[in-house]
């Protein structure tokens, strides 16, 4: 196995929690009613299309053409996205700000709004901690299409195979071997030091 030099981290749920319930479940109390609002008018599907790039105010003209009765829900997800990115895992944090002091090449690749981004940015100091960041909604590739992959490497003069990613999707982790990475799947800080030590790196 080639030596990992470089390690690359996924943000949402890796390094940041992520729940819509959260202010969701305040503006649609209801549970069936409001897990079918997720299912059938903002979806997951919808959702990742601003984190390809597309703007909010073209995203929720969409919805609300097609579902005018739910226009207050519909822009509530944007005007409360706030609210679903309540805190930082610490200890990940804690982990990746370890491997950086110590020396390790750490960067962050992202399926992530622009917009919401830099209001993220501003309220996590810790994301300016690696050398360098990929935006999905900035350049208008998501994981895990190979291309924000080959794009990511690029940028940041990463040898595939000497890269390790950590995501906590399952897709994302195919998508980045497929294109030549190692990768794991994240589940919480304590496996991923495991995991990591498996490939020769530590805190």
């Amino acid at each position: 196995m080639t030596e990992i030099r470089h390690i690359v981290f996924d943000i949402g749920k890796v390094l940041i929690h992520y729940d819509p319930d959260l202010p969701f479940s305040r503006l649609i109390p209801d549970e069936t009613e409001r897990k079918r609002f997720f299912e059938t008018i903002c979806t997951s599907e919808w959702n990742i299309e601003q984190d390809r790039g597309r703007g909010w105010e073209e995203a929720e003209a969409l919805l609300i053409a097609e579902f005018p009765e739910h226009e207050e829900n519909i822009r509530n997800f944007r005007h409360h996205w706030h609210e679903m990115v309540p805190h930082a895992y610490d200890d990940s944090v804690e982990f990746m700000e370890a491997l950086i002091d110590k020396g390790h090449d750490v960067t962050l690749l992202t399926n992530w709004a622009k917009d919401t981004f830099v209001e993220a940015r501003g309220r996590f100091p810790f994301l300016d901690r690696p050398r360098g960041i990929t935006v999905s909604g900035e350049i208008g590739m998501i994981k895990p299409d190979r291309g924000i992959y080959d794009h990511h490497a690029a940028t940041f003069g990463l040898e595939p195979a000497a890269t390790v990613f950590i995501d906590d999707s399952q897709k994302n982790v195919d998508g980045a071997r497929a294109a030549g990475w190692q990768a794991v799947l994240f589940q919480n800080a304590k496996t991923l030091e495991e995991d990591l030590e498996r490939f020769g790196i530590s805190r």
